[in-house]
């Protein structure tokens, strides 16, 4: 590891977390040079769906190489994206009842956020875009202004800039947010500007694995048509199957403005896009442009991955399966262990345990990965365990790394106890 040590930024993150050199990677399990083994409930921080390098996206790009087709196209017409949009426009959008056009953005999903607010703004004529409690955007300047954690508000970060926050679903106990939104809005006093748009996860996964429940979204999404704001929501970590449907907003039956999509959507090759109301999409040519917006690989992939995984609603229901055996692994450590007023936290496979107790979450982490199982923390004082596993997880290897995780928590917990 003295390589990195010496030679690389002190920016660097996840190294400092998981510090093995990686190697190999299937499915659901990691190997490092040395052959030692991990179990993945981190799967690349959402980019991983599908696990890793599933072998009809792997055998599509290999081949897809070996035929020397287009690898770099900007945006130019290629037949990998026409094999993408058909298969996007015909297992996604259309069973759902969704007219959105889409424009592929630069390949981060950061990117995809800022793209969406500078439309926004552009269709309504107005700087100020509603943020709320806990929210994650990325990491680029403009999406930091819409991220809520105190660590990234630095000035350093430059991320000040045109947008207001308001208190996410059950930020303020049992009080009706939309409501404490909605007076902001109709009080000329309020000191709030009219925003041209509304921006939010309905799962906060870096936030704390806060979940927005659907009568609250349809609430928001009301209160977006009564003011004229755009409807914009960020399905980057929690999209692609996490919560169970394709779309994390599908159960509310709303349809937003715009939706960011990015991470496990090019099935583990950088790819990001964005759906548009036919009706906003007011760019001009080259208007969003990035020397990366067209990832043939990933159309590749992404396309095989569909064709796999969306034809039916099999994986909806195995996500329901895996998410019942999770959460009764974590309300077994609930049970256990009363005086951290643990809370069990999530939808379908975004899911994780808060504790009350100052440094407990990374202590487990650490525990974990030490027995051989990579998993993370989030929340604004990464006081949450998160159980991020892929989707296509086999059940021995979920109940192997439940075990490995339950034996960690135990062990941490059993020395803050004591």
């Amino acid at each position: 590891m003295d390589i990195f040590e010496e030679h690389e930024s002190e920016v660097r993150g996840y190294i400092r977390s998981f510090p093995t050199l990686f190697d190999k990677a299937i499915g659901s399990e990691l190997f490092d040079k040395d052959g030692k083994r991990y179990v993945d409930f981190f799967a690349g921080a959402g980019t991983l769906n599908y696990g890793h390098n599933p072998e009809v996206a792997v055998e599509a790009q290999i081949q897809y190489l070996k035929d020397r087709r287009i690898a770099h196209g900007l945006d130019k017409a290629t037949v990998a994206k026409q094999a993408f949009l058909t298969t996007f426009v015909e297992k996604i959008l259309e069973p759902r009842g969704y007219n959105y056009k889409v424009q592929f953005t630069g390949p981060t999903g950061t990117n995809c956020t800022e793209a969406a607010m500078k439309l926004a703004r552009q269709v309504k004529g107005r700087g100020n875009i509603v943020a709320f409690t806990n929210a994650y955007h990325g990491h680029t300047m403009g999406a930091l202004s819409a991220t809520g954690n105190e660590a990234y508000r630095d000035e350093s970060y430059g991320a000040r800039g045109a947008v207001s926050f308001m208190p996410f679903d059950g930020f303020l106990g049992d009080m009706d947010t939309i409501e404490v939104f909605r007076r902001y809005l109709e009080d000329k006093g309020s000191g709030l500007e009219k925003p041209a748009a509304v921006m939010l996860e309905t799962v906060q996964g870096e936030g704390g694995i806060n979940v927005a429940s659907s009568e609250w979204l349809q609430k928001l999404a009301q209160l977006c048509k009564d003011h004229d704001m755009l409807l914009i929501i960020d399905d980057i970590q929690v999209g692609n199957g996490r919560t169970g449907k394709f779309f994390s907003f599908e159960e509310a039956g709303i349809k937003p403005d715009l939706v960011c999509l990015s991470k496990s959507i090019g099935g583990g090759n950088p790819m990001a896009v964005l759906l548009i109301n036919p009706e906003v999409d007011a760019w001009s040519p080259g208007e969003h442009t990035g020397t990366f917006r067209g990832n043939s690989l990933a159309f590749v992939a992404a396309k095989e991955l569909i064709d796999q995984y969306w034809s039916d609603d099999s994986l909806t229901l195995e996500v329901a399966r895996k998410s019942k055996l999770i959460v009764a692994a974590l309300e077994e450590l609930k049970a256990e262990f009363p005086q951290f007023d643990c809370k069990v936290k999530g939808r379908g496979l975004v899911l994780g345990i808060q504790t009350n107790q100052p440094g407990l979450a990374d202590k487990v982490s650490a525990k974990a990965f030490e027995k051989g199982l990579i998993s993370e923390t989030c929340g604004a004082d990464s006081q949450v365990n998160k159980i991020f596993v892929a989707l296509t997880i086999e059940d021995e290897i979920l109940n192997e790394g439940l075990a490995i995780f339950k034996e960690a928590f135990r062990e941490v917990a059993g020395e803050a106890k004591a």
